[in-house]
């Protein structure tokens, strides 16, 4: 695979016009031999996303949001992995999600833990591997990137929310589902060790569901959804790949349950939350 190349050393030079902010080449291993991203110094303010978009899209970087979580934790402590991390269009999407289910599906069933259940260890988690859902039927009603400005919007508004404090980010990608990999991020270490895989399914939902990476923290993840499922039978698909994705999302999260899961968290939801524990 050819690798383009990273604009991000001659950041200073290339026009954009950014706030004070710092390139980060600290990985878990050392210092990489080229940045992987640059942040800001302060928080994001709305219209910010938008205007670094436009602008950093014609060298072939990407905006996300950082944040440092309840631990003041940003990307220069986050353990990034570049070293480990291959190229998402070497996978396929459907039989990476495959083989997290036939790895934590069937252990769940097996192992009747009724912490993460009911009475009976049940997390709604059964069966073979279903598929990749469908499509939704529905098309989106808005424009998926202007869909993802509006979520960075509102969250960089929102003075007092979890997310307070986020910072804009620059990452030399092309695609949004390829973020994730080109900063070599270790999120889901504990789930899996080359995050290019789960890139492989972020850019399933890229086309099936119009999705953007909109947020990165330490082990957390949020989504924009430009066309998100409108029907039970959507959600209940889409679900399953949800918890091949991130497990943790319903054995260690409430309502611990893969169809209440699917109800409440998918169903017309134009937002998707990660957490890895």
């Amino acid at each position: 695979m050819a690798t383009l190349p990273n604009p991000l050393p001659s950041l200073a030079t290339s026009g954009l016009d950014l706030p004070p902010g710092s390139l980060v080449n600290e990985t878990l291993d050392g210092p990489w031999h080229e940045p992987l991203l640059w942040y800001a110094d302060g928080p994001a303010a709305p219209r910010d996303w938008t205007a670094l978009r436009t602008a950093g899209r014609r060298l072939g970087l990407l905006p996300v949001l950082v944040h440092g979580g309840s631990r003041d934790e940003w990307p220069e402590d986050w353990d990034l992995c570049p070293d480990t991390t291959t190229y998402a269009g070497d996978h396929d999407a459907e039989e990476v999600l495959a083989g997290y289910w036939a790895a934590y599906a069937d252990d769940e069933v097996d192992s009747g833990d009724a912490e993460n259940g009911d009475a009976d260890g049940d997390n709604g988690v059964h069966g073979t591997w279903p598929g990749l859902a469908p499509a939704p039927a529905r098309e989106g009603a808005a424009d998926p990137d202007t869909a993802a400005a509006e979520l960075a919007d509102f969250i960089t508004a929102d003075q007092d929310g979890r997310l307070s404090g986020a910072r804009l980010a620059l990452v030399p990608a092309r695609r949004s589902a390829d973020i994730p990999a080109a900063m070599g991020w270790s999120g889901p270490m504990n789930h899996e060790n080359d995050v290019a895989r789960l890139c492989a399914v972020l850019r399933s939902w890229e086309d099936r569901y119009d999705a953007r990476v909109v947020v990165l923290g330490f082990d957390t993840m949020i989504v924009s959804v430009g066309r998100p499922p409108t029907t039970p039978e959507e959600a209940h698909a889409l679900a399953a790949e949800h918890y091949a994705f991130c497990p943790d999302n319903i054995d260690q999260s409430p309502p611990y349950d893969l169809g209440v899961y699917a109800e409440k968290r998918v169903l017309d939801q134009e937002v998707w939350s990660f957490w890895w524990d």
